[in-house]
């Protein structure tokens, strides 16, 4: 799908009304439903320093703000990845 198309459909749906959607196929939410309903949260956070390849942390500071939230992210699909591997590397 392109940009244009993804604007046109954006601008489309900004300007339905609400009772123009069409609710049929989504159940009914009711008591039953937040009784089991919970939020996840984020594990805790500890603060550390860590000493990173220079040209690493520089690529990842020009991704944008939130460099540390990026590296957070890789090491948690590393270790998402990993979790389950018990053998010790050497």
């Amino acid at each position: 799908m392109s940009k244009k198309s993804t604007k046109s459909d954006l601008a489309r749906l900004d300007a339905m009304r609400d009772q123009d959607i069409d609710y049929s196929d989504i159940p009914e939410l009711d008591e039953r439903f937040f009784e089991k309903a919970t939020v996840p949260w984020p594990p805790h956070k500890r603060q550390l320093t860590i000493r990173l390849d220079e040209d690493v942390l520089d690529w990842l500071k020009r991704q944008g703000r939130g460099y540390q939230t990026r590296i957070n992210a890789i090491l948690r699909a590393y270790y998402e990845a990993h979790k389950d591997n018990t053998s010790p590397r050497p």
